[in-house]
């Protein structure tokens, strides 16, 4: 069995509540920091942030429906690079991936990832609302245009959040180039071992605390 510590250094601690406050930023870093875990995920509105060393800071571009002109999902990367980020989940454009405009989709990403430099950069394809081909193309796409990391979904769509499938298949694709982060829907011990097992690498939850108690060193 996978142990607390092993799962919490793969855990961005993530607070993306649009009305989240300073305050709370300040508090989730505190418990990021007590709970072991990877990073911190905010909204680019809280950048910048300061953490202790070790503890990395993520945010999101183009967040959360990736309906954003590709110019300015990078210049939102930029920015955040610039405040601060070592991590930028960008939301790919869903009406690209619908349309099977794979070049469009590489495109995208592309032009994010020449703008955060030496930040690793996790694209976020919605999985919950495609087909198991789409799946497969845009992480095909992300991979083409150098992202570092394919990511199940925002956490907002009402399509749903990860899933076991989508992570199997997603790390099926990517194989070990590239990372797989689940996120959206995890909420317990037993989820995050599931997405884990199905071959995430990393995970996106805001329930970081009552899935790391549910584990043993």
């Amino acid at each position: 069995m996978t142990t607390r510590r092993e799962i919490a250094a793969m855990i961005d601690h993530t607070l993306l509540k649009p009305e989240a406050t300073g305050e709370q930023v300040a508090a989730l870093i505190a418990q990021g920091v007590e709970l072991g875990t990877f990073s911190v995920c905010v909204s680019p509105n809280q950048l910048p942030v300061e953490v202790p060393e070790g503890l990395r800071v993520a945010t999101v571009c183009g967040f959360p429906s990736g309906a954003h002109a590709t110019a300015v999902k990078a210049a939102e990367a930029a920015d955040s690079v610039a405040k601060g980020a070592d991590e930028v989940d960008m939301v790919v454009n869903l009406r690209q991936v619908k349309e099977h405009d794979w070049d469009a989709v590489e495109a995208d990403v592309r032009a994010v990832k020449e703008t955060v430099g030496a930040a690793l950069l996790k694209v976020i394809i919605e999985s919950a609302a495609l087909t198991d081909e789409e799946i497969v193309a845009v992480c095909q796409a992300s991979e083409r245009a150098g992202a570092d990391y394919v990511k199940t979904s925002t956490g907002f769509h009402p399509a749903g959040g990860a899933s076991v499938h989508a992570v199997r298949l997603m790390r099926e694709t990517v194989g070990e180039r590239l990372g797989v982060k689940a996120s959206g829907g995890i909420r317990t011990a037993q989820d995050a071992l599931a997405m884990v097992e199905a071959g995430a690498s990393r995970l996106g939850v805001s329930a970081s605390v009552a899935i790391l108690d549910g584990l043993e060193d």
